[in-house]
């Protein structure tokens, strides 16, 4: 079975294919019919890649199909991702850092946060998981008393790949003269109005006229006007709030900004998403598949003789992969301490609702290559890949869709917990919002007497539902990729 055959075994497993594909037919047209089922988003090699992968097919040049792809996961890999944000003092920017690094305040290799500009200079953050991605901390245009132009050479413009402008009440004249300088130098930029939760806190005192949506949109119109106001078309403004990410727009500019990205640069920035929304954590999943569709590409087109079996290097690579997936997914131990911090619960209790942890636990009578054989076998008869495809494509590549699927649950299960938290958190403080409004002295009291009992139940109730979702690690379901 030649190297063609390999592929189409690959596009066969590895993309819902059916049977009538194993006829070997054009391979040409089956790779091409696999990246167009991919969303421009959801793309992480250029189309150019594409069409050299699809050339070195055509004239079965081997070595030129390695070297394509070699050189494209190598660009995912060391693609510098740099992104420029910046703001007025106050307006949330370094929070806005934070959080989309997932560190806190507090946290030492946290960006400074102030009532006063803290930032006279660029300042670096790195992101803690992804290497390749920073984000520069700028110091507002009207505290360094330059023209837009000189002040874009100043911080470097060149060097990012977008700019991300902050504010927390409207944009000033400054900001939008920027705007316009940096799309004039070739860049994209993208308004970000912060503190809208703070608004609507502010406006709950009024609990009989509080309309959520009406808020909403007059602060939207109110960023917009400004832009009229100078002549400007009103671009798309994203209102956010640093504290709740998964709320307003904020997941609505992530999407934004994965669709404007190179291809090559996409997969490291999804992968650098908090875990906020299911959606947010299928796409990582989506993004990691198909690296690892392209990796096991290549190894298969190297492959010329059979594999007898799972070789003591390759379980090293799947545990390496294993804890890189745990750690990009936010399940791995340390994020897991740091979880269990914020839920209030023994970290052994998380671990006792989530499945990865346990997938490289052996039996005493076991090795792990026998282990690990065990799960494959297990997988493709799940998925119906027949066994006799393995011999010629990379066995590790299944037991990583196993293991990628498994994070991603997990993922979903934690998503899910934090979820169930705040709604709780936010109901309990909307509730009380027209409340506090007509109690009295005593009557304040007997309500605090009162949150303090509910506090209490919800604790102690909280406790014994987390035992109801214990699983038996062992038992973990195998979904198909």
């Amino acid at each position: 079975m030649n190297y063609i055959t390999v592929l189409i075994t690959i596009m066969s497993q590895s993309s819902s294919y059916t049977a009538e594909h194993e006829d070997h037919g054009d391979l040409v047209s089956d790779f091409t019919e696999y990246f167009k089922k991919f969303k421009r988003e959801n793309e992480i090699i250029s189309q150019e890649t594409i069409h050299l992968i699809e050339y070195n097919l055509k004239k079965g040049n081997i070595e030129g199909l390695h070297s394509v792809i070699s050189n494209a996961l190598k660009n995912i890999d060391n693609a510098p991702i740099s992104i420029a944000v910046t703001g007025e003092s106050g307006a949330g920017k370094s929070s806005l850092i934070n959080a989309l690094r997932e560190v806190g305040h507090e946290d030492k290799s946290a960006a400074e946060v102030g009532v006063v500009e803290t930032t006279m200079e660029r300042t670096p953050y790195k992101h803690p998981k992804v290497k390749t991605l920073t984000l520069w901390d700028l110091p507002g245009i009207g505290t360094m008393n330059f023209p837009p132009k000189d002040y874009l050479e100043k911080v470097k413009f060149q060097e990012y790949d977008f700019f991300i402008i902050v504010s927390a009440t409207r944009f000033t004249k400054l900001e939008l003269d920027l705007a316009k300088a940096i799309r004039i130098m070739g860049k994209n930029y993208y308004f970000v109005r912060t503190k809208v939760d703070f608004d609507l806190d502010n406006e709950k005192c009024k609990p009989h006229t509080f309309d959520r949506e009406r808020i909403l949109q007059m602060i939207r119109s109110y960023c917009e006007k400004t832009f009229i106001q100078n002549n400007m078309d009103a671009p798309q403004i994203f209102l956010i709030s640093n504290i709740s990410l998964s709320d307003y727009d904020f997941p609505v500019l992530m999407d934004t900004l994965i669709k404007d990205l190179p291809a090559q640069k996409r997969h490291n920035f999804m992968l650098s998403l908090p875990n906020i929304t299911e959606a947010a954590i299928d796409r990582k999943r989506k993004s990691m598949q198909n690296y690892i569709w392209l990796e096991a590409s290549m190894s298969a087109i190297m492959a010329v003789l059979p594999m007898v079996g799972i070789l003591r290097d390759d379980v090293e690579k799947l545990k390496v992969n294993l804890n890189h997936y745990q750690v990009t997914f936010g399940v791995d131990a340390e994020s897991l301490e740091f979880i269990a911090k914020d839920f209030q619960v023994p970290v052994e209790q998380l671990k006792k609702i989530i499945k990865s942890p346990y997938l490289l636990e052996t039996k005493k009578e076991e090795t792990s290559e026998e282990m690990l054989m065990k799960y494959l076998e297990t997988f493709m008869s799940a998925t119906g890949g027949p066994l006799s495809s393995a011999i010629h494509f990379r066995k590790t590549y299944y037991l990583q869709l196993l293991f990628l699927d498994t994070v991603t649950e997990d993922a979903k299960v934690l998503c899910r917990r934090s979820f169930k938290e705040i709604n709780r958190e936010h109901s309990n403080s909307w509730n009380m919002a027209g409340q506090a409004q007509k109690t009295t002295c005593p009557e304040a009291l007997v309500l605090l007497l009162s949150i303090a009992m509910v506090v209490v139940f919800m604790v102690t109730t909280s406790i014994k539902i987390c035992g109801l979702y214990e699983t038996n690690p062992s038992q973990g379901r195998i979904t198909d990729p």
